[in-house]
């Protein structure tokens, strides 16, 4: 019984890696984008005083995060040799998450902010993402730095710091996950 709990295991674990590296490949290809959460920036939210041109004023990365965000950037070199889009929302630990990886110029998208306690619209930055990626074309690499509320919003899944999503293209609802990708 042990032998057949193993090997189901075993088969398991082979399609899941193997479903991996396809994502992995289609993200190659500009067939799929990988979505992911700004590193770590320890609390929840940005303070009463928040305002976007400020990074004092909103929660940042600590050196755990800034170190995530260093090697998710060493993670996409050993991936490709391509030239990566970044974009990435406004607040500074998604600006510096991407600036940190070090794999293409950052391009801010509004799109991408939060909607986090009242700061944005869901539902139109929501629609507004997935129509900007159901029409535009992708030829290269694309990463797009966000936040967790986005990420749950467009997928329904949790992700934690620095977690990644590859999401097939063209976007559309329901959004299909190729893989999770953990920080």
């Amino acid at each position: 019984m042990k032998l057949v709990k193993w090997l189901v295991l075993l088969m398991f674990s082979a399609n899941v890696l193997a479903d991996t590296e396809a994502a992995w490949q289609a993200w190659q290809k500009g067939k799929a984008l990988l979505v992911m959460r700004h590193a770590l920036a320890p609390g929840i939210g940005d303070p009463a005083n928040f305002q976007l041109a400020d990074c004092s004023t909103q929660r940042n990365l600590n050196s755990q995060g800034q170190q995530q965000a260093v090697v998710w950037g060493q993670r996409l070199r050993q991936r490709t040799t391509a030239q990566i889009s970044v974009y990435s929302s406004q607040w500074c630990r998604c600006l510096d998450t991407a600036s940190y990886m070090a794999v293409g110029e950052v391009k801010p998208l509004p799109i991408l902010n939060s909607f986090f306690a009242g700061r944005g619209s869901r539902n139109q930055q929501t629609a507004a993402l997935i129509e900007y990626f159901a029409s535009s074309t992708v030829t290269q690499p694309t990463v797009l730095v966000t936040h967790q509320v986005n990420l749950t919003e467009l997928t329904g899944i949790f992700p934690k710091s620095a977690e990644a999503l590859i999401i097939a293209l063209p976007l559309k609802k329901p959004v299909k996950v190729l893989a999770r990708v953990a920080p």
